[in-house]
């Protein structure tokens, strides 16, 4: 189970503009600090370790490649 974070509201209302079934949300320095959000549908949420770690490096590959 995902906890909901300090921008769960706006989380929300960004799966429901795209029609996803996920979305993660990382916001650095916001109106209300930094914090991250989760909406996922039953089963991704599992999933999401997985896909945050292939993010990561594909943030880590394209910064290098610089």
């Amino acid at each position: 189970m995902v906890v909901a974070g300090k921008y769960e509201e706006l989380c929300n209302s960004v799966r429901i503009d795209a029609k996803a079934d996920a979305v993660v949300l990382v916001v650095l320095n916001g109106k209300d600090g930094s914090g991250f959000s989760v909406q996922a549908n039953s089963g991704l949420a599992e999933l999401l370790p997985t896909i945050l770690r292939k993010v990561a490096q594909d943030i880590a590959s394209r910064t290098l490649a610089g």
